[in-house]
């Protein structure tokens, strides 16, 4: 996740997926404030993914042109249903401390909100395998697990050469046998630079070759259940962030990161900046892959801004990183339970979500 990512085993992600494209994105290119400054996040982990690419490997099936530009079409294609085309609806995600190792962090929060989440996050290291048990039991509970994939400790520029196909396809085999949709990221927020795949540590050049070996193995597997998330940092004033991006063929959809962390934050000069850069290069549904509301930014009071620009904006989703955290103004109280008057509004606001 984000810097809130440190807190891998202590981090809640709430994913609201609504797609695509529209004439909603025109608004984008209008410029907003300065982003705020970057936020120190650790490990975490988030993985969401769509059937196919735009280039599919032979025998692979695929989302078409339309499907990966319309958020409805975008949503049917992935196994993720947010509504029809004229009444579409995004999609409520979420994470909390003790996923993947238990679903009853997602059940709690479902109970809080009022709302089954139908994307639910968690974080993945090299070595480890894929959460079976969490997957079925969030696919019998109507989510999609969402696969944030962290090579901490790892050669990224070792990925890159191949060193690890051996233990990337076992776990694209465990993914296809799984069955279902996931959404997969890899090595998120490389436009910053807290990670140590981040872009004063690793060069575009090696974190892109590495992306597209990731993808090019789970492809030699046929694991066509995943949609691929790249997922960048709603910060501008760090790495330069098209010089990351794989390509096409290689992604289906755009996460961005990032929190309200003080009373000026709003969804206009948090996202919207950050949306105009990366429609400069594509125009990939979007999600808003990791984001909270803390305490000190007027939660209650904020929660419809927020929920509500996913909506105007026509974007894939949200998911909520609903995790206690303290440290000053990047690692806040991000939780809505124990907030009666937060949960209240969000229960208010999230109706839009499907």
């Amino acid at each position: 996740m984000s810097w809130q990512s440190s807190k891998r085993l202590a981090g809640v992600a709430v994913a609201l997926l609504v797609a695509g494209c529209s004439a909603a994105y025109g608004l984008m290119s209008a410029t907003g404030p300065a982003a705020s400054a970057p936020r120190t996040h650790a490990t975490a982990r988030k993985t969401l993914a769509t059937l196919g690419s735009a280039t599919p490997a032979a025998g692979e099936a695929g989302v078409s042109h339309a499907a990966r530009h319309h958020p409805a079409a975008a949503h049917r294609g992935s196994g993720l249903t947010g509504g029809s085309a004229a009444g579409f609806h995004p999609l409520l995600g979420m994470y909390a401390t003790g996923m993947p190792g238990s679903y009853q962090p997602v059940q709690q929060f479902a109970a809080a909100v009022g709302k089954e989440p139908r994307i639910v996050l968690f974080y993945s290291g090299f070595g480890e395998q894929f959460p079976v048990a969490f997957a079925q039991q969030a696919y019998a509970h109507g989510a999609t697990p969402l696969d944030q994939i962290e090579p901490t400790g790892i050669s990224i520029a070792q990925i890159a050469a191949g060193g690890y196909d051996a233990y990337l396809k076992s776990y694209a085999d465990e993914i296809r046998a799984y069955g279902h949709r996931v959404i997969v990221g890899f090595a998120h927020e490389m436009n910053g630079s807290w990670y140590s795949w981040g872009w004063t540590h690793v060069s575009a050049s090696t974190w892109v070759t590495a992306w597209r070996r990731v993808v090019t193995d789970f492809r030699s597997q046929h694991a066509t259940n995943v949609t691929w998330l790249w997922t960048i940092s709603r910060v501008l004033d760090q790495g330069p962030v098209q010089s990351f991006w794989p390509g096409a063929s290689y992604v289906n959809w755009v996460g961005i990161d990032g929190y309200f962390t003080g009373p000026q934050d709003t969804f206009s000069n948090v996202f919207l900046r950050m949306m105009s850069v990366v429609h400069q290069f594509t125009n990939d549904p979007i999600l808003i892959s990791e984001s909270a509301i803390g305490q000190r930014a007027g939660q209650a009071r904020m929660i419809p801004n927020l929920l509500s620009g996913v909506i105007t904006y026509h974007l894939l989703g949200l998911v909520w990183f609903d995790v206690a955290q303290s440290g000053g103004l990047t690692q806040q109280d991000w939780r809505l339970e124990g907030h009666p008057a937060a949960l209240a509004a969000f229960r208010q606001a999230d109706r839009g979500f499907a």
